[in-house]
């Protein structure tokens, strides 16, 4: 099943929340390069479906890679 542009658009939307949410609540910064590149915001509606499944995507690896090595230096520092 694929999704359609206005359901990328609006997982998009969410996600973008999910990140301004995190880095509130974290006070870490999600490193977006990729996702800058892409040049294509949540409300980029004129953007293809294409662009924005890869916003999606490079938005998501965002998110989970800062998460990631947070989770990665937690455990680290209750080792020691």
């Amino acid at each position: 099943m694929t999704m359609k542009k206005q359901e990328l658009i609006h997982l998009h939307g969410l996600l973008a929340q999910v990140q301004n949410h995190y880095e509130e609540e974290t006070g870490n910064t999600v490193e977006h390069d990729e996702y800058t590149s892409l040049g294509v915001q949540p409300t980029s509606i004129h953007k293809s479906k294409t662009d924005h499944k890869a916003a999606v995507f490079a938005i998501a690896r965002g998110i989970t890679s800062e998460m990631e090595s947070e989770e990665t230096e937690r455990v680290s520092a209750a080792a020691d």
